[in-house]
């Protein structure tokens, strides 16, 4: 009888910490069987994609987009990309710096997988994006993670990431905002430690997905921060701040033999992303303003929502998040764990929240909701988790 054999790398990317979508995929059954579930635990935009863009996108089509791209990417977008980069950063952008990919997850694998080979150290603070572990489970590398504590808001801290920088370290790769804290790196934090990680050899990657997506401040990228960009790279994308995520669309903005390397595997690996999803994305990035703004006020009224809410309810506790789409909110008074709480949840009260364990042992003890869901729908939530709390004196779990 044949027994079908899979690679190790193939195992490696279905590899996920504590089961994150357990829960999520549980509320789906029940949601299926008619249950009245509420979901607050995916970071899929509930905006559609704005109507202008859709047009440009049917337009492109009509004329014939529909074939082979340029490895790197269309002409048109990686110039929109640079234009903007040379707008922000005291460093000019050519459109030669930038590679496109299909979404900012596989920007991340790409880049990866060009700078370290099976075995090499990489430092990463978390809490952190649940997709850079499998990413760095199928690649094989050595992962140096660097807690930024809920005692301090889990803010970004560069002192502690210098100090996991060994001799070993071949690459640094931080969020900023961050997801799921909503962190955000400063000016001068970005600058010391480009400058640190190239006195050490050290590459500095900087994924930036949520850069569009602040509240208390503007975001400086990397780029702008950094006084030399021979060791740095950024990742941006559309999928978060333009309603953008079923388009697949992100790139990396990287400097010289780098770009060669991206490019060729970009060559080898997808063949070029949509001439049309490119083209829409280009003209996304020239008329965004409005759209842009109206999201991330959006996303701000919601926050204000879950955080002031939280604070009225006993013994739940969470800060108000610079950026991104998430709050986290600590569940340690009433429950063993976030991921006992949030199953507890589930079952008490049909709704459905992230435990925080899968994005580091920093946030094991909380829970991640989102902001992108519907006014009404956060409110029934949060009424539901208020009731579940104050029901009764038992831990959940």
């Amino acid at each position: 009888m044949y027994t079908p054999r899979f690679s190790n790398q193939s195992d490696a990317l279905n590899q996920a910490e504590a089961d994150v979508w357990a829960v999520s995929d549980r509320a789906h059954e029940l949601a299926g069987k008619g249950e009245d579930v509420v979901f607050l635990c995916v970071g899929d935009p509930n905006f559609d994609t704005p109507e202008p863009i859709l047009d440009f996108a049917r337009a492109r089509l009509g004329v014939g987009r529909t074939h082979y791209s340029p490895a790197a990417g269309e002409p048109v977008l990686r110039r929109a990309i640079a234009d903007i980069e040379t707008r922000v950063s005291p460093h000019p952008c050519s459109p030669d710096d930038v590679v496109v990919f299909p979404g900012g997850t596989n920007a991340i694998y790409g880049v990866l997988a060009c700078l370290l080979n099976p075995g090499e150290q990489i430092v990463i603070p978390e809490p952190m994006y649940i997709g850079y572990v499998p990413i760095c489970n199928a690649l094989r590398l050595d992962v140096r993670k660097v807690s930024c504590p809920a005692e301090t808001n889990f803010a970004f801290d560069t002192g502690a990431i210098k100090r996991a920088i060994t001799d070993e370290t071949r690459a640094v790769m931080i969020n900023t905002p961050v997801n799921p804290t909503g962190a955000m790196a400063t000016p001068e934090q970005l600058r010391e430690l480009a400058a640190y990680c190239l006195e050490r050899g050290v590459w500095l990657v900087s994924d930036e997905m949520y850069s569009m997506i602040t509240f208390a401040r503007h975001h400086t990228s990397l780029r702008t921060a950094a006084e030399n960009l021979d060791n740095v790279v950024v990742i941006d994308g559309l999928s978060k701040s333009h309603a953008m995520s079923g388009w697949r669309l992100g790139w990396a903005v990287a400097r010289g033999p780098l770009v060669e390397r991206l490019t060729q595997f970009a060559g080898a690996t997808i063949f070029g992303c949509p001439q049309f999803v490119q083209e829409a994305a280009a003209f996304a990035l020239e008329f965004d303003a409005y759209f842009v703004r109206q999201m991330r006020d959006a996303y701000r009224s919601r926050r204000d929502i879950i955080v002031e809410r939280i604070s009225r309810i006993p013994s739940l506790s969470c800060y108000s998040p610079e950026a991104g789409m998430f709050v986290m909110v600590d569940v340690s008074a009433v429950a063993d764990s976030g991921q006992a709480f949030a199953e507890s949840l589930l079952d008490a009260e049909r709704v459905s929240v992230l435990p925080g364990a899968p994005f580091g042992a920093s946030a094991a003890n909380h829970v991640r909701l989102t902001l992108a869901a519907e006014e009404k729908d956060i409110r029934r939530a949060l009424d539901r988790i208020e009731r579940f709390v104050t029901s009764g004196s038992r831990r959940a779990g």
